[in-house]
């Protein structure tokens, strides 16, 4: 597979450019750095062009936060500059993790003969809660088709066919872009989770994270902590009705 890859970098993130860098400098196919879209740099006007809520079932009970938003638009860029080039497809990074790149390298070259230009391959951090069929079987190395993918967006390939469907289908959007993976049934390509473990998380090793809000009020807190669960059972009741 002819590969490149994007780490998505907030540029007034400053904390996190070494990362990035050094992110770049391990991989084992050529890269570059791709500039976030920056919500502090949004319009009203751009943010409600983007967001829609109640476009989709299950729907999603929180309404996003502008963070959210761009970080969404931030990907959205990634898969458009995929979908614009002639490799097979890129792998997509955040500027927040390390990569272990000894399995990254055992799963691609595992994946190598099932991936489709059409595919959407996730490298979570945990391997929480997904079942399905195993599509590859290598060693310690698989590739799953989950009923239901995880959450997150640490790390993942994504074939040139998908990147342009994927473009397409979100020019509007009402929930967090790893919430929309895990609809599969709803989306023009096919998602799929590598194991073993090949990418960590480590913003809180770099200053914390860009995206999540903390100073919500002890009732909205609350709210959350009702809603997310009954959320969670909707889209696994609708995956495994679609299994």
């Amino acid at each position: 597979m002819k590969t490149r890859a994007y780490v998505i970098h907030l540029a007034r993130a400053t904390g996190r450019r070494a990362n990035a860098e050094r992110l770049l400098a391990s991989l084992p196919m050529p890269g570059e750095m791709l500039d976030a879209v920056d919500a502090k740099r949004m319009t009203e006007a751009e943010f409600a062009a983007a967001y829609r809520p109640n476009l989709l079932k299950p729907r999603y009970p929180f309404a996003l936060r502008q963070t959210e938003i761009a970080c969404f638009l931030s990907h959205r860029k990634a898969w458009g500059t995929i979908a614009a080039g002639e490799l097979d497809g890129g792998l997509i990074l955040e500027d927040d993790v390390e990569v272990d790149v000894p399995v990254l390298e055992a799963i691609l070259s595992a994946a190598d003969g099932v991936l489709r230009p059409g595919d959407y391959l996730r490298f979570p951090q945990y391997l929480r809660d997904e079942s399905g069929p195993a599509l590859v079987r290598s060693g310690d190395v698989s590739i799953i088709e989950p009923r239901v993918p995880g959450r997150r967006m640490f790390m993942q390939w994504v074939g040139r066919d998908a990147a342009v469907k994927l473009v397409a289908a979100t020019e509007t959007f009402d929930r967090p872009v790893d919430a929309l993976l895990q609809l599969p049934w709803l989306l023009p390509v096919r998602v799929l989770t590598a194991r073993p473990i090949a990418v960590r998380e480590i913003s809180g090793e770099l200053g914390g994270t860009t995206v999540q809000n903390k100073n919500r009020t002890l009732g909205e807190t609350l709210a959350r902590e009702i809603k997310r669960p009954l959320y969670r059972i909707a889209v696994h009741w609708h995956g495994m009705r679609r299994a």
